[in-house]
């Protein structure tokens, strides 16, 4: 492992934790203009400009943002991009403290889970750039995959802002942040343009006479703004803990299939590396669903196996009648045949 590579991976962790939360600190800065009775993002309403935890939330989110274009110059997308499951956590955690969200044992489960299949990537993601120069990125730009894969991304983003966006928006939350995840595939190539041609530029070459800079610089600039204006509307109107691993997963597949065609990371890659991440990825997407599917799900301890139950540490100590009705889940499907005559009466009384 090179010291880029570690560049990289350090910079990605610590653009994680700005970036969960930043989701909060926005989140907050939203509920507070709904209780004031100001006009909501997710209406249309640009109030949230006026309020200094959304300003906050949008530097920490630029902090991280930052830090994630550092780490994209040092280290593949391939590993960059997935380990923004840890802003998952980030967010989940200052979530449930901050914002009152519930974040029970599945979201735990879910929460550690998204750790392990993020460490499983870092493990197996490729550790060489395939583009070391904005030559080279010229060239990729030129592919025929690539621009058939941005212009489906402009067309099907266009049809979910002018459709499906009027139409859906506002009771489901997929619309908002396709969105942002197909739009940011594209936003990650421009910062990993950029990156590249920093580097050349501390190295002295005449980096600023070049056009594609300046057309990667734009075309960020408006990638960033579309994804700011939508992921505030999918805020505004659902639930952080929704809006947070969803666009995480819609993202980082995005992400990593525009990697794919662009940078092509994985032509070079063994088998075994290939079935490494996509194994990790799978596991990061079982630990987001927990994350999201089983937030409302109240968890207490009769779902529990009885030698797992509080005060059931004794497995022959006689049960109550209430605990016969709390627990009936436990109880066998057959009547025991060896009833005493305390049983029967017992029994004979319930009936009545």
């Amino acid at each position: 492992m090179g010291v880029g590579f570690g560049v990289g991976l350090a910079l990605a962790l610590g653009s994680s934790a700005f970036i969960g939360s930043s989701f909060v600190l926005k989140k907050k800065g939203l509920l507070r203009l709904c209780h004031r009775g100001r006009a909501r993002a997710g209406q249309g309403g640009h109030a949230y400009l006026r309020e200094w935890l959304w300003w906050a939330g949008l530097l920490c989110m630029g902090v991280g943002e930052a830090a994630n274009f550092a780490a994209y110059a040092f280290a593949p997308a391939t590993l960059v991009t997935p380990l923004g499951a840890l802003s998952v956590l980030v967010s989940a955690v200052l979530s449930s403290t901050f914002l009152n969200e519930q974040l029970n044992v599945h979201g735990k489960i879910g929460c550690l889970l998204s750790i392990l299949g993020s460490t499983v990537m870092v493990i197996h993601a490729p550790q060489e750039e395939e583009v070391s120069s904005l030559e080279s990125m010229a060239e990729k730009l030129k592919d025929p995959g690539f621009i058939v894969f941005a212009v489906c991304v402009l067309v099907s983003s266009l049809l979910l802002i002018f459709v499906a966006g009027p139409r859906y928006g506002q009771s489901n939350v997929l619309v908002y942040v396709l969105v942002c995840s197909a739009i940011g595939s594209l936003s990650v190539s421009c910062v990993k343009g950029l990156g590249i041609a920093l580097k050349e530029l501390f190295s002295g070459k005449p980096v600023l006479k070049e056009p594609l800079g300046w057309v990667l610089l734009v075309c960020l600039v408006i990638c960033i703004s579309i994804q700011i204006n939508y992921l505030n509307k999918a805020l505004d109107i659902f639930n952080t803990s929704v809006v947070t691993p969803v666009y995480y997963v819609l993202f980082t597949t995005a992400v990593m299939m525009c990697s794919t065609i662009l940078f092509k990371e994985w032509q070079h890659m063994v088998l075994n590396n290939i079935i490494g991440s996509i194994s990790g990825f799978l596991t990061i997407v079982s630990g987001i669903f927990l994350l999201h599917a089983f937030r409302d799900m109240p968890f207490t301890p009769n779902l529990l196996p009885l030698f797992l139950q509080p005060g059931r540490a004794d497995p022959h100590a006689p049960w109550s009648t209430a605990d016969r009705h709390q627990s009936c889940q436990h109880q066998p499907l057959l009547p025991s045949e060896d009833k005493g005559p305390q049983s029967a009466e017992e029994e004979e009384e319930e009936e009545k």
